[in-house]
Formats: C-alpha cells, structure tokens, sequence
C-alpha cells in the first residue's frame, strides 16, 4: 500500500508539527526531525496528530502513562491519558485496540464521547501508545483478538469519558465564577444550567489538564445514551479512500533500506549456506531464513529487494520430521488419534455411555477440516529501527507488547528502550498477532545497523503463515424413539496453538480447540466433549473465530443430521432443543424469517445454522441452488444478538465481512502440504471469493437490554460451513463432512 499520495501527504503533514517536549533528541524520524526543525508556534491538526504525533511517534505528542498532571502540547492539552482537547475544540481519544478494518475506531471513541458529552465532528481518533492504563481489561494486554474490544472497554471507557469531563466541568465552572455542581457538559461546551451561560471546552483545556482526576465520576448514561447505538461515520475512513491513510507498509523513516524475506520452504527448517546477494542489495541470516535488503538510492524499492532475495543461493537444514508434514500423513494420523488417542475431558455432563447404550439409534459422524492461511490484503510487513542504546518498530500489529517482547529478545534492550508505533493494518484476522515479522525486522536492523523495512512477498505470506488447524472431528449422537437427542459424544482431534507456543505442556487442555463445541446451548442431558492434540508441526495460529469456525461446522451439521433421522424439520428441532431459551429462539426465528425459511422452491434449498460465541448468539439461513453441479450461494439471512450494539453500521459491516471469510474458507480454502511445504503459493491457485460469487446479504441486530455485552468481529464465520453443508445436502441428497465442501472451485 505504497502509493505516492500517502507518501506525500505524510511528508507534509510531518513538516507542520509543533515541538514536543516529549520528543526523544535521538529520534530523527520525519515527524520528530520535522519538529526539530520548525521549531515552536505551528499549531496541530488533525492529520498531523493522526499520521505523526501517534501513529508514526508512538503517541509522545500526548504523553504516555497513568492519568494524572497532564502535559501540554501545541494547541492540545492532555486531560486524561484517554482524552485531549484542543484549542481548536478538537477532541482526541485514544483507541486501545488497534483498527484493522473493523471500525474499531468508531465504537470505542464512541463510549468515551457519550461520557464526555461533545459532538461527533469534533472527534478524532488515534492508536494509544504501548502503556498498561491501556489494556484490555478483558484480556490483561493491550492487544485486539477474540472480540474482545467493546465488550473489554466498555465500562472503562464509560468512566474515563466522564472522568474528562468532570475535570472540564471543574475548570470551566471556576472561569465562570460558578459551582461545578450548577453545570452540565452539553455539545462540547460547559453549560451552567440555571443561565445558559457557557465556555468550550477547548477555551478551558488548559486549565483541566492541571487538575488531578478524580477516581471516580458519575455516569450519565445511566439515564440512556445519545451516541452510544448510532450508526455515526468513522473517522478513519477518509483517509483510506482518499490514499492517504498510513499503514505498516507505507512508513517512511529516513535512512530506511527496503528488504524481503525468503524463509525455508520446509517448515522448521533453517539456513545451512547462505551465498552473497546480487549487486545493489545486502543479504543478512534470519535463522529460518534469509533477507535481502536493497542498497540506498532510487533503484532500492521494495520491488527490487523482492527480485534480489530470490538471486541469493541458500541451502537448508531441514527438519527430521519433514517427511511426515505431509497432508495425507497427518490426516491418516489424525484418524488413529480419533479411537486410541489420549483424549483429555473438556465437559462431561451426565453419563453418556448408559445414555448411548439405550439410545433407539446412535449416528457416528466424522468431520475433517483442512489447515487455513489468513491470506490479508496488506501481507506482513514491519519497520525497525535499532541502535546501541534504543530500538524503535513502525508495525501493522495486533499485539503490540509482544512486539516489544521479542524486540527485547533479540536486541538485549530493555523494554523502555523499545518503541513500538501501531500502524492501520490491511487487515489482520489473526495472522498480525504473530511476531515472526517484528523479530525478522529488528534482526535485520540490528545486522545492518540501519533502519529496514522487510516486507513478506504474497508467496511467503502463502506459505509461511501460521494456519488455521486442520482438525479431525467425531460427533456421536444418540436418538431416542422420538428422535430426540439423549447423549451427545464429541470429540476433537487437532494441533494446538498454545501447545506450539508453549502457553500448555502436554497433558494439558488447549481451550482454542474445544471453544465452540463446551457449553453448547441446546438441551442435550448427557454430553462430553474431549479434545486429543495431534503432533503434526506444521505451525498454526490463531484465525477469526478459531475453535468456533472448526466446531460449529462438526456440531451444526451433527443437529441437522439428527434432525433428518428423526424425520423433523431442521428448524422446528433447534426450536426443540432450544425451547425456553427465549433469547436464542429471538435470534433463531429472526434468521429464519429474513432468509424465508419453509418458502419451497424447485431447484433452491436452504440451510441453517445457529452458534453462540464471545458472548454473542447468531443464526444463519443461506439460500443456494446448483448449475451444472456447481452451487451458487444466492442468500445470506444473519440474526445476531450481542446484548447492546455501539455503532449499527460498524456491527453489520463487521458481520458481513464475516460472512464473505467464512463463505470462501468453507467453499474453496485449504492447505495441503507435501514434506513440509506448502502446495499454495498465491491467488493463482487459491480461489477466493469473487463479485460475481457474492451473494445478497440481510443482517438483523437484535439487542437484549441488560445483556452481557457480546462480540463481533469473529461472529459472521462460524455459522458458514455448516449452513451451507446443510442447504446441499438438502438440495442433492448428498452430505459433504469435509471441508472445503468444493475444494476445485
């Protein structure tokens, strides 16, 4: 995503910033050297906030810490560590998630203006810098994964919003000569009630930043929200259609050479012999792997650095297990694994062997599910600068401590030595969680001892992504005369991502593989779900929805399977197993009802589908039909309840986007490997889904007050493949258990 236009627009932005006290003397990238050299008196923008002060500086323009006596900069003063003020009346808050597509930027700024009290066009959003006060509360890190960002910030964010503005009451009260309590914050402004005299909070932000925070603050939305729920624009989207938003692969730090990666075709296997790079490019040893680093001057470009590392001569040491990271080998494994394997109990609930042995029919049901990549629009990509004495990383990441973890690792800096400025990412789905390209950066900088940006070129992204577990699953279900389900036996059998990681020692339970398949909300009286690691060392990772997207797809097709035996309505038997659960039903009868369900069609079929993860309750009714056996997916009807919706726009978007990934992982996506290497290398052999493959899609936002907060972003996958396995089976006759249902496109 190198275009001129942001590349252009960032050097100008860089070049009108004021000073920052904050301004580390030994940074010299644009935006502090442009600082430096403007010297005082030029006041900020928005763009210059957004592009320099935080995004590209690791956020010195405001301060990094805890609340507290907040330092001022320019024209905007820190009021808390969330929330500055401008002069300008320009409001900026801080987003402790980072935004990847999702509109993350939108929900979260949101909470905190409903607090605040101040109107949307005066809203500007930036990437907090790296600091405890901004962590998740949900998860203990500031990091994006696992739906987690509204329903993490939420209540903190509420209070920090009124937090900021009760400081802002507090100062504007005493220029008016009034009592805080005689004043209301209304539209940006402090209003005392009684007259309707007023001040702006910009004319007042300097004598707020002095004061100390209070510890707590009243709410007011406990008398209901006025932005909280509206589907307001999002502030970052301007500049991403416009050109002009930056992310990881558009930083330009001077000085900077341009490098790529080529990593050992074998997984888990490391340079033997590295030969000299061509004329104009530097080679450095990665370990896995080796970068070429184009030399400075016009001709050194990304492009060129990409053609130089596929001159370079290497020769590999490859693992001694090589030969059994093979697609059909690791599969036939997996199939010993699901009888005699060591199957450790994520749920027991009842007894199912008694259940099972006086069941009038018991259906034995294997689901197999490839390795998936991530395949992001902007590939990974990581910018590194290292010295003696600091080291400073410009990346598209979800997970920024990490990054300055293993920039420590490998540096020997301590941590507050590393900065780590979080760029927009070209999406992020997991993959950006990883550290790989972070650690191959700062190597190479180190090496080199110059700035580098290494980028992985689309065939490495392909094949040395960390992927979705393939995964082996058996659900044995026991039927009753009725047809009603009284023992449910399901058991998994995948690689684990913690185990890969070190997060769990064998023996252990990886929650990332049974997420999705434990307290399933139908009524099932008898039920165990175990869960059995395979070895297999292919690396995977973590994936939107991770364990969701295996198991709903074993699970839901399991129901409806049990819903053809026993000769009922796939509809009317979820009803069955749901009955009472007056929430779930709201959401299962919605999809039904705006995706037709019972509407009878010669050549059509429906599907359905209904799963419940990060809090969240979602049904799903596709409609396809088939052309010359190839099926066409003609409708998408989404229900989906998260207790409370922050933006409706950003919620639906988020759903939809959902829906496109998990149509195109369960269609047509898969991994195989043949002695360590993957068989995939780009879109050229990678079908994804196409405009003309696109079908209509209908979200409906249910909400439940007083509910537990849910999450979004990961919620559109899961129900995919089992509802569109159901609509053919029901079209066809014909039951496919394995993914991709269509693997030749």
């Amino acid at each position: 995503m190198r275009y001129a236009a942001a590349i252009a627009a960032r050097r100008a932005s860089s070049a009108a910033l004021s000073p920052s006290a904050d301004r580390d003397p030994s940074c010299d990238c644009e935006p502090c050297a442009a600082r430096a050299a403007h010297g005082a008196g030029v006041g900020l923008n928005r763009r210059n906030f957004l592009f320099s002060g935080v995004a590209a500086c690791g956020g010195l323009l405001i301060g990094v810490g805890v609340p507290g006596r907040a330092r001022a900069t320019g024209g905007t003063y820190r009021i808390t560590a969330w929330v500055s003020v401008g002069t300008d009346e320009t409001v900026t808050i801080l987003s402790g998630s980072q935004e990847m597509g999702q509109g993350i930027y939108s929900a979260l700024a949101q909470i905190v203006a409903e607090e605040l009290r101040v109107d949307w066009p005066q809203v500007q959003v930036g990437p907090a810098p790296l600091a405890a006060v901004f962590d998740n509360p949900l998860l203990g890190a500031q990091t994006t994964a696992g739906s987690s960002s509204v329903r993490g910030y939420f209540s903190a964010l509420l209070e920090a919003g009124a937090i900021a503005r009760q400081m802002l009451i507090e100062a504007g009260a005493a220029a008016m000569g009034v009592k805080p309590k005689a004043c209301v914050a209304a539209g940006g402004k402090v209003v005392v009630k009684a007259t309707g005299q007023s001040v702006t909070f910009g004319s007042v932000a300097a004598a707020a930043s002095q004061l100390k925070p209070p510890k707590k603050a009243t709410l007011y939305s406990n008398s209901g929200f006025v932005l909280v729920g509206q589907p307001v624009p999002r502030p970052e989207l301007p500049a991403k259609v416009n050109g002009t938003a930056v992310y990881g692969s558009d930083v330009v730090v001077p000085g900077m050479l341009y490098g790529a990666v080529l990593l050992c075709p074998t997984r888990g296997g490391t340079v033997a012999t590295m030969g000299p790079a061509p004329s104009g490019s530097q080679a450095v040893n990665l370990g896995t792997g080796i970068a070429a680093v184009a030399n400075a001057g016009p001709n050194g470009t990304t492009w060129t650095a990409m053609q130089a590392v596929k001159q370079v001569k290497v020769t590999w040491s490859l693992p001694a297990d090589a030969a059994q990271q093979t697609s059909k080998i690791i599969l036939s494994e997996a199939e010993t694994l699901l009888v005699s394997g060591n199957a450790i109990v994520a749920e027991t609930v009842g007894d199912v062997a008694s259940a099972q042995a006086g069941a009038a029919k018991v259906l034995t049901l294997t689901y197999i599910l490839p390795y998936v990549p991530h395949t992001t629009l902007e590939t990974p990509n990581c910018t590194a600068r290292v010295t003696a004495r600091t080291c400073e990383i410009w990346a598209s990441t979800q997970a920024p401590a990490g990054a300055q973890a293993v920039a420590a690792s490998i540096t020997g800096l301590k941590p507050q030595a590393i900065t780590v400025n979080c760029m927009q990412m070209g999406g992020g789905l997991g993959r950006k969680l990883e550290q790989d390209f972070v650690a191959y950066a700062v190597i190479a900088s180190k090496a080199l001892g110059v700035p580098v940006q290494l980028v992985f070129p689309r065939e490495q992204d392909f094949t040395q992504d960390q992927y979705r577990p393939m995964a082996v699953c058996r659900v044995t279900v026991g039927l009753d005369k009725s047809g009603r389900i009284v023992s449910w036996d399901f058991r998994n059998v995948s690689p684990s991502i913690l185990y890969q990681r070190g997060y769990i020692v064998d023996g252990q339970l990886d929650d990332q593989a049974t997420e999705g398949a434990t307290g399933l909300p139908y009524a099932l009286p008898n039920r165990l779900m175990d869960w059995v690691r395979h070895p297999a060392t292919v690396p995977v990772g973590f994936w939107r929805s991770v364990g969701n997207s295996i198991n709903a797809f074993a699970c839901e097709s399991a129901v409806d399977e049990a819903a053809l035996a026993s000769r009922t309505d796939p509809l009317a038997y979820r009803q069955g197993l749901l009955a009472g659960n007056a929430r779930a039903l709201a959401v299962l009868n919605q999809a039904a009802a705006l995706g037709g369900w019972g509407v009878t069609r010669q050549g059509y079929a429906n599907g359905l589908a209904y799963h419940e993860q990060f809090g969240t309750l979602a049904a799903v009714v596709v409609t396809i039909t088939e052309t010359s056996g190839v099926i066409q997916v003609l409708n998408v009807a989404c229900a989906v309840d998260c207790g409370m919706v922050v933006n409706p726009d950003t919620a639906a978007q988020q759903i939809e986007g959902g829906i496109v990934q998990g149509l195109t992982s369960a269609l047509w996506s898969q991994i195989l490997f043949k002695n360590g290497i993957a068989q995939t290398s780009n879109f050229d052999n990678y079908r994804m889904m196409r405009m003309a493959d696109m079908p209509t899609v209908e979200v409906s936002l249910l909400q439940t007050p007083g509910a537990p907060l849910g999450g979004l972003g990961e919620v559109g996958v899961p129900c995919m493949a089992p509802a569109l396995a159901n609509a053919w089976a029901k079209l066809t006759g014909k039951r496919l258990r394995t993914l991709p249902l269509f693997p030749k496109g």
